[in-house]
């Protein structure tokens, strides 16, 4: 059985499908621990990431959400108490720009701007008419060893390339089962709609039969090059909240304002007591043509960077890294209310902050 003490690296998933995609990316892997503490529910995968040793865990069934994340976290690192740098790998929403060409099985990186730690929770904050929205408190940045790390894969892409996609190639030559749901769609699907076509609420079918396809409802964007990394990498502000974004319009003035790349819905319940990096596949783009088709391969190339990440990185300088478990929180945090995917609830007390809620389902 594995020994919880050996292991330094912690990253965490939030769906089924980011769970996979990480197990397939371990070089190795190793038993389950022969004992975790009672009160420990999270189910574990554990092994080796190129010279490094990585336990990942996964938000449980049905739980969606910042106050999710924050729970998972909290149990793996008091569990794997040597853990020194943590990974949020998973899929997320772009928002395309005409600074920023973000594309379906893109990856986008959380790195620090315009004064923001690399995470902008967007339900915590202000907005008064006819100016931006000013947030409310304010979350960590990576640690230096993830971000210096980025630095130095990025000079690499820049040099060589990036691989990404052939390494997913490659895993699912090794595992056909997964290729129905893992490979990557026709490019033929990725299409942006304009932020002004909605999709129809009750509209179960595609977006070709319920919204059309004339070319009018589309942003016209040329085909990437043999030049063009694809998937391309983005680095920059990630934007989380506890509510899935579906709105054209509220993705494009966030974007506009504070230089957003992706909207996701754990990360914010993570970064000022589980200091670490948010990678994100990008499966849609954030608005309501919404699908599912983009998420296994977004989740597949997410995994894929996060072990080129970790291979970057040399294991002697993880641990000269603080042990997360002693490192003091810091920040603002804030009390969150989870209700479930009916959409009800009722809390009864008193609270001097302010309160996150989660309502249904992703």
């Amino acid at each position: 059985m594995s020994n919880p003490e050996d292991y330094t690296v912690g990253w965490i998933c939030a769906i089924t499908a980011e769970y996979v995609a990480a197990q397939v990316f371990l070089d190795e892997k190793h038993d389950r621990p022969a004992y975790l503490p009672p009160h420990n529910k999270n189910d574990y995968a554990l092994g080796r990431v190129g010279k490094h040793n990585v336990v990942v865990s996964v938000l449980p069934m049905g739980e969606y959400g910042t106050s999710s994340a924050s729970r998972v976290a909290e149990d793996m690192m008091h569990s794997f108490p040597n853990i020194r740098i943590g990974l949020m790998v998973g899929i997320g929403g772009g928002a395309p720009s005409q600074k920023h060409d973000i594309r379906l099985g893109d990856v986008v990186v959380s790195i620090p701007r315009n004064g923001q730690g690399g995470v902008l929770q967007y339900d915590f904050g202000k907005t008064i008419q006819g100016q931006a929205f000013e947030p409310s408190g304010f979350l960590d940045q990576p640690p230096t060893i993830l971000r210096a790390a980025v630095n130095g894969l990025e000079a690499h892409y820049e040099s060589e390339g990036n691989q990404l996609d052939e390494t997913v190639h490659k895993i699912l030559e090794k595992k056909p089962r997964l290729r129905r749901k893992y490979q990557r769609p026709d490019l033929a699907s990725d299409q942006l709609y304009r932020s002004q076509v909605v999709h129809p609420v009750d509209g179960d079918s595609t977006c070709a039969l319920s919204c059309g396809e004339d070319p009018s409802y589309l942003v016209p964007r040329s085909p990437r090059t043999d030049d063009d990394d694809n998937p391309a990498i983005h680095y920059g502000l990630i934007a989380s909240a506890n509510q899935l974004m579906k709105d054209a319009l509220i993705r494009d003035k966030l974007a506009a304002e504070k230089d957003v790349l992706c909207f996701e819905m754990e990360a914010a319940g993570l970064m000022n007591h589980f200091p670490c990096l948010v990678i994100r596949g990008i499966c849609d783009y954030a608005d309501s043509h919404k699908n599912k088709a983009w998420q296994g391969y977004a989740a597949m190339v997410a995994a894929a960077y996060a072990k080129d990440l970790l291979c970057q990185i040399i294991p002697q300088h993880v641990e000269q890294e603080a042990k997360i478990v002693n490192i003091p929180m810091e920040g603002n945090h804030y009390p969150t209310i989870t209700f479930g995917n009916y959409n009800s609830g009722v809390q009864i007390g008193t609270n001097d902050g302010s309160i996150n809620a989660t309502f249904g389902a992703r």
